[in-house]
């Protein structure tokens, strides 16, 4: 299995384009100015004299708004903005090390402890840097930021595989893995894709320094990798080193690599994912827990967690043909990521939870310790100290085609839906696929082929009920013989409720609903006051809406509450009105202000 990149794809329409020209328009400039004015543009001259001190992760920071401007450029030429990754191309040139180190920390701050300390992000950074040279390198035939990052990979390759001379034998956060595959690809040095082979055999297999504060399932070093079944620890380290193993078990036809992200892959998907596809349930950590343990209001779901996840479940694709994996990648982009980023493309969350109460965020203000429980912030922000999910937001979303299509020598497979237009070559012959459509918001989806006999595999949804064509693996196929041959597909969207494991005790008596690919919640600008007094009546119809503050699709469902009472505690049975509740899509919420919110509902 081949994957087609998205520069072979072109979104034409609808819904991931209006994201796309949002990025474009507004997001880059804004995440481009809170870094430049929180100093993580100027740390690139590597001025000791400067009062702003670099943080050991800033380089990540901007080496992923670069890769975000490279696929932008890919599109059309962005002139300014290349300017500005060239002048930070100079600067890099500038500053790196005679032996190919660069890192704006350690140049500047801590010189003496480079490679010493296992959890400060110096390979981290350098895998997004990595990615940001291959990515300017493939959009713009600039070859200079590739160059200076092959030269610090080899520096990396002697100290760390050859020589042995490092503090540490294996990164704390991961990245440089599956940057190393990607840099492979790019420039066909096969000492690459083995460095990165490396660090992932090594992991779990050598007691690496430890944290006072952590335990050894946190950098999931807690056992070798090919013997790993369960997701641990921190979850946007997880999954990027889940993804380096797909990667490497497609590179070297590796089963034990394989099976091992098969489990691991079962493991997240059917016992420590919400709803949404976000995960890493815990602040403690940014972590995974134990199984089940999904809590609504605390829950931590970091943004690029979710952008992980989906990376990881496509990359599963290609190893295995199952839709299930293309069901994960739908439904963390169409809601735990999503919800990520305002409507107006300006600020961000961090953290995604199921539920707000807004209360609770000033229900300790008598001691100093505030926000104990880690209430997740009830409004995004336009940056955080730790902002790395901004500028993955910008990498992400003009990429969004990565995540479509598959091809083996006899089948094109098409994992996701957006109106299109695909080029796609295969032997001899070049495939062009087009899609219309207004997904997510409608099922119908025509698909044009054309270049010749081929088959097609069409995903068919996991809420989908109304296809009742043969499938296999969750796949329809078509085969193709004329020279052009459409395909015309309608996926019922018609509002579903879903209820939970009862293992989820948060979800105890409650149900969420979906319409397709999108979760949907409650928020208190629509409905009465106190959202845990409703109650949904599921045998009831449920009615579309709009909102035109939101420029998006609504649920109406009959539904119960409680009348007001002043007493505190009372022997009379409450007594219920009837009401119509009001769901929008998940990904629109905290964009009218702090108000309550959730996913899970009471029902009868």
């Amino acid at each position: 299995m081949k994957r087609v990149n998205f520069s072979d794809v072109k979104i034409t329409n609808g819904f991931w384009k209006q994201k796309q020209e949002l990025v474009r328009s507004v997001t880059v400039n804004a995440v481009y100015d809170r870094f430049f004015e929180t100093g993580r543009f100027d740390a690139f001259k590597c001025d000791k004299s400067n009062p702003i001190k670099p943080h050991i992760f800033w380089d990540s920071d901007v080496a992923k708004w670069i890769e975000g401007v490279a696929y932008l450029t890919k599109e059309k030429r962005e002139p300014s903005l290349e300017k500005i990754v060239d002048d930070l191309v100079d600067e890099i040139e500038k500053n790196q090390c005679e032996d190919g180190y660069f890192n704006t920390f350690y140049i500047t701050v801590e010189p003496e402890n480079r490679f010493k300390f296992r959890d400060c992000h110096e390979l981290y950074c350098l895998g997004h840097l990595i990615e940001a040279a291959v990515a300017y390198y493939e959009a713009t035939g600039k070859d200079k930021l590739l160059r200076l990052m092959c030269k610090y990979a080899d520096l990396v390759e002697r100290a760390f595989k050859i020589e042995g001379s490092t503090g540490f034998s294996t990164p704390g956060h991961e990245e440089i893995e599956l940057a190393l595959v990607r840099l492979y690809e790019c420039t066909s040095e096969k000492r690459y894709l083995e460095l990165s082979k490396h660090f992932v055999d090594k992991k779990g297999s050598e007691a690496d320094p430890l944290t006072a504060w952590s335990e050894y399932s946190y950098f999931q070093s807690h056992k070798p990798v090919r013997e790993q079944e369960t997701a641990e620890g921190h979850a946007v380290r997880a999954v990027y080193l889940y993804c380096a193993m797909a990667d490497l078990a497609l590179k070297y036809n590796d089963d034990t690599l394989k099976n091992a992200c098969k489990k691991i892959f079962d493991n997240i998907s059917k016992k420590r994912m919400y709803i949404t596809g976000g995960i890493g349930s815990s602040n403690a950590g940014e972590a995974f827990t134990v199984d089940y343990d999904l809590p609504n209001l605390i829950a931590y779901t970091e943004s690029c967690a979710a952008l992980g996840l989906a990376l990881f479940a496509h990359r599963m694709l290609l190893l295995e043909n199952d839709s299930k994996y293309a069901d994960v990648v739908e439904r963390a982009i169409y809601n735990g990521f999503l919800s990520s980023i305002s409507l107006d493309g300006k600020a961000f969350f961090y953290t995604n939870p199921l539920e707000i109460l807004p209360y609770m965020l000033t229900r300790d203000t008598s001691v100093k310790e505030k926000n104990p429980l880690h209430i997740p912030n009830p409004q995004r922000q336009e940056v955080f100290d730790c902002s790395c999910c901004p500028p993955n937001i910008v990498r992400f979303i003009p990429s969004i085609a990565n995540l479509m299509y598959t091809y083996d020598e006899s089948t094109i497979y098409i994992h996701q839906f957006m109106e299109s237009k695909a080029s796609i070559k295969i032997g001899e012959r070049v495939y062009e696929i087009e899609q219309k459509t207004a997904y997510p918001y409608d099922g119908k989806i025509s698909i044009s082929v054309k270049g010749g006999a081929i088959r097609v595999a069409v995903r068919i949804p996991y809420w989908c009920e109304s296809y009742e064509g043969e499938t296999k693996n969750g796949y329809a196929y078509f085969d193709i013989n004329s020279t052009s041959t459409d395909i015309s597909l309608d996926f019922e969207m018609k509002p579903r409720f879903v209820y939970s494991n009862p293992e989820v005790l948060a979800n105890a008596g409650k149900c969420a609903v979906i319409c397709g690919p999108l979760v949907y919640c409650m928020e208190g600008h629509d409905n009465e006051a106190h959202l845990r007094n409703i109650v949904l009546d599921t045998s009831s119809e449920m009615h579309s809406g709009y909102n035109d503050k939101l420029d998006s699709p609504t649920i109406l469902i009959d539904a119960y509450t409680k009348e007001e009472s002043n007493e505190l505690y009372s022997f009379t049975k409450p007594k219920y009105k009837k009401i119509k509740a009001t769901l929008i899509p998940y990904f629109t919420f905290a964009n009218r202000g702090v108000n309550e919110m959730q996913v899970w509902h009471l029902y009868k």
